[in-house]
């Protein structure tokens, strides 16, 4: 595990002063009306001024300090990015706090000889984007963090050597908060090495369980899990280059290569991809992504790579791309007779639009390409839903339904009637939105019941009778009027609810 910690940088939030980085500067934020320093330059420090200092303080301590207001969106957003671009040593990172990453590396430093290798290669990188960082390798999150932000000389714990590692460090490295570490203190615990020694039950009943399970969690005794910002992929494939490539032809080859590496795997497993990301990493430390899905789970290269083409034709490389990541987020099982035989997951009619859809899918996003599928209802209202072509979900059949009309009106129109008002039949002449009407011939009825476990407001006054009718000049409208539960129905008010032709 590979703890991260981001102090601050220098060229983007300074730079907004316009001044020479050689000054001291803090950034600032307003707390209840309070002017705290939330970070401070290198040489800020230098002057005994630390983050949580209130500003009047700190220019106490220093009259030259020159004070920049922080803006927390953007530091949050430029963290965000950060995290993205450390994917490109693992898929596993989360964010920790508001100035932190977790690096998973878990079968990963191999890739890049060995941990201390990897650990010189990203805080070189972080160091040439313009960043101040802090770094602590270890079995565990808490050791790793711990390290991070308190150890001095060895940043990098061998396994199983958490407990030795951690003993010398101040007690609030174990993430007990300033209030927690200060009780300990006052007692005269001030290094985690004194925890060791005292009884369990004890501390547990003084100071609560907080302690006591992030001294734990930080020796391997409790499991601490980390969340990844991004789902983890089923497969991935990293290319790097020793001289980045910027020109659109090179990638579309190193594309295709990756690919090929994807598709052997997937084949091997028996698996088709559904949905793919590739991440391109810029020398100028920029991170872009791109997605494609398909509408059925495929395994053919030439097909994927035309996916991606019109994607990246827009990609502009600036000084070049140093790695690709290929990922296969969605995978799902492909067999040998679901190649030939489509109808058992998807009809024919989608089958034959796959490589449109997934072309309008790649360019107007996967959430926007949508088609109906039936819903479990008898509720005319509730019959269908509208679902994204992509979703698993979307490949059923349509059941064997009641005559239902191609149009369907978002609410129940009332209809006046004219001639032949019947408390059983529909009218024989009516007027609809300013338009009169003769009934021809008519069809009927259909009792429709609301569903018992539903409270919808539109069917919570009974039940309803439906009627196919045909006016004289040839258009069949849908009519129905309600009736009471447990009784009759005896009501006078008809309505129209949807038109067949």
């Amino acid at each position: 595990m590979l703890s991260i910690e981001r102090w601050h940088r220098q060229t983007k939030n300074f730079s907004r002063a316009k001044r020479p980085l050689s000054a001291p500067v803090v950034l600032t934020e307003n707390i209840n009306g309070v002017c705290f320093v939330s970070s401070t330059s290198c040489n800020a420090l230098s002057y005994g001024i630390t983050p949580g200092m209130p500003l009047a303080n700190a220019r106490a301590l220093e009259p030259t300090l020159q004070a920049v207001p922080a803006d927390t969106r953007a530091d949050s957003k430029m963290l965000e990015s950060i995290a993205d671009w450390a994917n490109r040593y693992t898929p596993w990172v989360s964010i920790c706090g508001c100035d932190g990453l977790w690096l998973d590396i878990s079968g990963c430093a191999h890739l890049l000889g060995g941990e201390q290798a990897l650990v010189k290669d990203l805080a070189m990188r972080l160091k040439n984007f313009g960043f101040t960082s802090h770094y602590g390798v270890a079995d565990t999150p808490g050791a790793a963090w711990a390290v991070a932000h308190y150890g001095k000389e060895n940043k990098l714990i061998v396994p199983s050597a958490q407990r030795s590692a951690l003993s010398s460090l101040p007690v609030v490295a174990l993430r007990i908060g300033d209030m927690g570490a200060a009780e300990l203190i006052r007692l005269g615990i001030r290094n985690i090495g004194d925890l060791y020694v005292l009884p369990r039950a004890a501390l547990v009943k003084r100071f609560g369980k907080l302690i006591s399970k992030r001294l734990d969690q930080a020796l391997g005794r409790l499991p601490e899990p980390i969340s990844p910002r991004r789902q983890s992929p089923k497969y991935r494939v990293t290319r790097s280059f020793f001289n980045p490539i910027n020109r659109v032809a090179s990638v579309e080859v190193n594309l295709f290569q990756l690919l090929n590496s994807i598709c052997s795997a997937l084949e091997a497993a028996g698996q088709g991809v559904r949905r793919l990301s590739l991440d391109l990493f810029l020398v100028d430390g920029v991170t872009k992504t791109l997605c494609v899905g398909t509408v059925q789970p495929i395994r053919d290269s030439k097909r994927i790579a035309e996916l991606f083409t019109e994607s990246l034709s827009k990609i502009d490389a600036g000084f070049g791309i140093e790695t690709m990541i290929l990922s296969a987020c969605v995978v799902e099982p492909l067999t040998a007779s679901q190649t030939n035989v489509l109808a058992d997951e998807i009809d024919e009619n989608m089958a034959s639009l796959a490589p449109l859809l997934n072309r309008l899918g790649g360019r107007l996003d996967f959430e926007r390409v949508t088609t109906f599928v039936p819903r479990a209802s008898h509720l005319p209202d509730r019959a269908v839903e509208q679902l994204s072509v992509f979703a698993k979900r979307m490949q059923k059949p349509w059941p064997e339904m009641q005559i239902r009309p191609l149009v369907l009106l978002y609410q129940p129109e009332f209809i006046e009637s004219i001639a032949g008002v019947s408390n059983f039949q529909p009218p024989k002449i009516f007027r609809w939105r300013n338009s009169r009407y003769s009934v021809r011939s008519i069809e009927g009825p259909e009792r429709i019941a609301p569903e018992w476990w539903r409270c919808d407001s539109a069917w919570a006054k009974g039940f309803r009778d439906y009627w196919r009718i045909e006016e004289e000049e040839g258009h069949r409208f849908w009519l129905f009027r309600e009736g009471k539960r447990g009784r009759q129905s005896n009501s006078s008010r008809w309505y129209l609810h949807g038109l067949f032709a």
